[in-house]
């Protein structure tokens, strides 16, 4: 059994605002999974371009006293009992990345079945002990108020300006008259506001409410897309067993299919253990078999998705750094442990109805749909990357992890798994530790590593080294029982500690 008795209650997460909410309620006497919720609230206002209510997600919970489970709060294919006819037309919008460009698809059409703000009401209705009031306060607040975004987040906003300038709601929040969004600037979303207020006074209970159903319906298909009241209300939470393996001594439990980047994490652990790791830590050797192994798998991986199984995307030319997801990592003080990673795609540049919620543009991710756009059959869920994770191993702590990072979650999580338990790293040097990536094409290497190494991996690899540390590899925000913690400085974390929060 890990060490997970009775010790601090520790947050980490990808915006101080998030982690403050998540703060706030286990102040107040809420558990981990309270203040997971307040985080996945908090973080569509703080975290605008990663998350949405109008996204979707996992959430891995274990309670102290039970096993642990798995919600799925992922998106739904659109158009269940809709008729047939064409496919909806996408909007493409060419967003700069320094030197290269890619082509985003938005717009009505784009939108998946929203998951988050169900999953959010399943998971608080199934293991919170706060009201609901309380739980959503920080969010509203936030979004009344306004927050910060800070340099992290309005360098997305700014890269994301194409994609926000398509409706005048997105623009007023995001796209200044006179200049290009700041670091300091602060966005307000009023709109959101008043919809929690109504969700914590519980006179909304989701967009199932068949009212909201009906003129979210109404509104997506006179604009071109295809969300049916059908797809509202018979979107479903789904409870899953996790996904259990054993690597160096611990019990490593992550997100179990249909997602897959969970079962891709685990196949590399398999790998590693079988072989052997090459070579000391930081070495030549190390690094070629991480490489070998991340490649194994993600090609692999490729090969069974151009068989219509198991979809992942087709090698791309250049890093392309999707960034639209985050995650959130809680311990309380009783040992619950909550990992909840969570997506809003690039955004659709569209908000839902007057909720002030930002629709995600998941149906026009091209990476989650090889075989086309709108090919799949309504009301199936959208495969996912995203691993939730946590370590169990007898005399030490329980680790609560996850990644955002679309394609690089499987490397990020994979590599900082092997330096917390083959390597014996602490948490901390773990997730700061530099990461490769296998992206089918090149080995994407960070800086930091030593060059001897990097010199000799690039007798073997077709090698790109890049010049500084980027959100491309992952933002890996982890907690200890212990009261370890660390927010992956690559995609701004921050952390807690709390003090005196009850169990």
């Amino acid at each position: 059994m890990a060490t997970d008795l009775p010790g601090p209650a520790v947050v980490a997460g990808g915006h101080p605002e998030t982690v403050g909410a998540a703060v706030e309620v286990l102040e107040a006497g809420g558990n981990a999974f309270d203040a997971a919720v307040a985080a996945g609230f908090t973080a569509a206002v703080a975290e605008p371009c990663l998350s949405s209510l109008g996204g979707g997600g996992f959430l891995l919970a274990r309670p102290a006293a039970g096993p642990a489970v798995v919600f799925d709060f992922f998106v739904d294919t659109p158009g269940r009992g809709g008729g047939g006819g064409e496919p909806p037309a996408l909007i493409p919008k060419t967003v700069v990345f320094g030197g290269a460009e890619q082509v985003f698809h938005v717009g009505p059409a784009s939108i998946a079945v929203p998951g988050c703000l169900a999953g959010y009401l399943h998971v608080h209705r199934r293991l919170g002990r706060l009201p609901l009031a309380e739980v959503v306060a920080p969010a509203r607040r936030s979004a009344a108020a306004g927050v910060r975004l800070g340099p992290g987040q309005a360098a997305v906003v700014r890269l994301l300006e194409p994609i926000f300038s398509l409706t005048a709601d997105a623009r007023e929040l995001f796209v200044p008259d006179d200049r290009a969004f700041g670091d300091d600037d602060v966005v307000r979303n009023p709109a959101l506001a008043r919809f929690l207020d109504a969700i914590g006074a519980g006179e909304v209970a989701g967009f199932h409410d068949p009212d909201l159903a009906s003129m979210l319906a109404q509104e997506s298909q006179a604009a071109g897309g295809k969300l049916t009241v059908e797809d509202l209300t018979g979107y479903q939470v789904v409870e899953r067993r996790p996904l259990i393996s054993r690597h160096a001594g611990a019990q490593v439990i992550t997100n179990p299919p249909p997602s897959y980047g969970g079962a891709l994490i685990t196949r590399a652990l398999t790998h590693l253990a079988e072989r052997g790791l090459g070579g000391p830590v930081g070495s030549g050797a190390r690094l070629s078999r991480i490489a070998q192994v991340l490649a194994e798998v993600t090609d692999g991986h490729r090969r069974r998705g151009s068989r219509g199984v198991d979809p992942v995307a087709p090698p791309p030319q250049r890093p392309r750094a999707s960034r639209g997801t985050t995650h959130i990592s809680v311990v309380d003080a009783a040992g619950n442990l909550a990992s909840m990673t969570t997506s809003n795609g690039s955004g659709s540049g569209i908000t839902l109805g007057g909720t002030g919620v930002l629709a995600n543009n998941i149906m026009g991710e091209a990476d989650l749909h090889p075989a086309g756009f709108h090919r799949a059959s309504a009301g199936i869920r959208v495969g996912s990357m995203m691993a939730p994770t946590l370590v169990l191993a007898e005399g030490r702590p329980a680790v609560a992890l996850g990644s955002g990072g679309s394609e690089r979650i499987r490397s990020a999580i994979t590599q900082v798994l092997v330096a917390l338990l083959d390597d014996g790293l602490s948490l901390e040097a773990a997730v700061r530790t530099p990461r490769v990536h296998w992206d089918g094409e090149h080995l994407q290497v960070e800086p930091g590593l030593d060059p001897r190494a990097v010199a000799e991996l690039a007798a073997s690899w077709p090698v790109n080294v890049w010049q500084r540390t980027d959100l491309y590899f992952g933002g890996v925000h982890a907690v200890a029982t212990d009261g370890a913690r660390v927010g992956d400085p690559r995609r701004g974390g921050s952390t807690a500690l709390v003090g005196g929060a009850g169990p």
